[in-house]
């Protein structure tokens, strides 16, 4: 596992087909629905452009996971802070759970949410799109 000090990359590595109805369960155990969830339903709250559609999985080498429409671009709006701008599929996926791993961490106050929340936060930081994605869930 790698913390947020180590300075070893953080790679992500998308989950192949035959193996995705493993991934949420092995992450979040019996909390899979709540996660995925919120994870829909806040890209639907920040993103007009969103409208349901194919996601990819992706596991991270810290030990964390996201998931990423897979579409090109989303106009993503934030009303708490004011942010406006296009995101890729990627970033956008990445943004939605952000703010869904860091709303279930004050509902369900389970170490295994907020652990997940901490290793996106730091392959966020390294993404290519981590400025715009700092920007919207800060």
């Amino acid at each position: 596992m790698t913390s947020l000090n180590d300075s070893t990359k953080i790679i992500a590595a998308r989950v192949p087909s035959g193996e995705r109805i493993d991934a949420l369960p092995r992450h979040f155990g019996r909390h899979l629905l709540a996660v995925e969830n919120a994870v829909y339903s806040w890209l639907r709250e920040l993103s007009q452009d969103y409208s349901g559609g194919y996601w990819h999985f992706y596991e991270l080498s810290n030990g964390g996971f996201y998931m990423a429409p897979d579409c090109s671009s989303f106009r993503i709006r934030v009303e708490g802070n004011g942010y406006q701008g296009v995101m890729s599929g990627d970033a956008a996926g990445i943004t939605a759970c952000l703010f869904a791993l860091s709303h279930l961490s004050f509902r369900m106050p389970i170490e295994l949410i907020s652990q997940h929340f901490h290793w996106l936060l730091a392959f966020a930081a390294e993404h290519q799109e981590a400025s715009a994605i700092i920007a919207a869930t800060d």
